[in-house]
């Protein structure tokens, strides 16, 4: 499949410059920084979802000290 985006020119050569700064084609920036804005997202999703679960579980969480004086650390 393939598109088209319209950019201005300051657009362009931005992320021309990113392109080439990179070493890969300005198709190849741009999926590039799309999957890794979609995988951002996802795995902010995920985190929020695991937080609520965490919360109303009545779990409470601690100081990262007191679990390196249980192990000795």
């Amino acid at each position: 499949m393939s598109f088209s985006i319209r950019l201005n020119t300051d657009e362009r050569n931005l992320a021309e410059s990113y392109a080439k700064i990179h070493g890969i084609s300005l198709s190849d920036a741009f999926r590039k920084a799309l999957f890794e804005k979609i995988e951002d997202e996802f795995d902010l999703k995920i985190a929020e979802e695991a937080m609520q679960e965490y919360e109303a579980s009545g779990q409470k969480s601690r100081p990262i000290t007191e679990l390196w004086k249980e192990l000795g650390l």
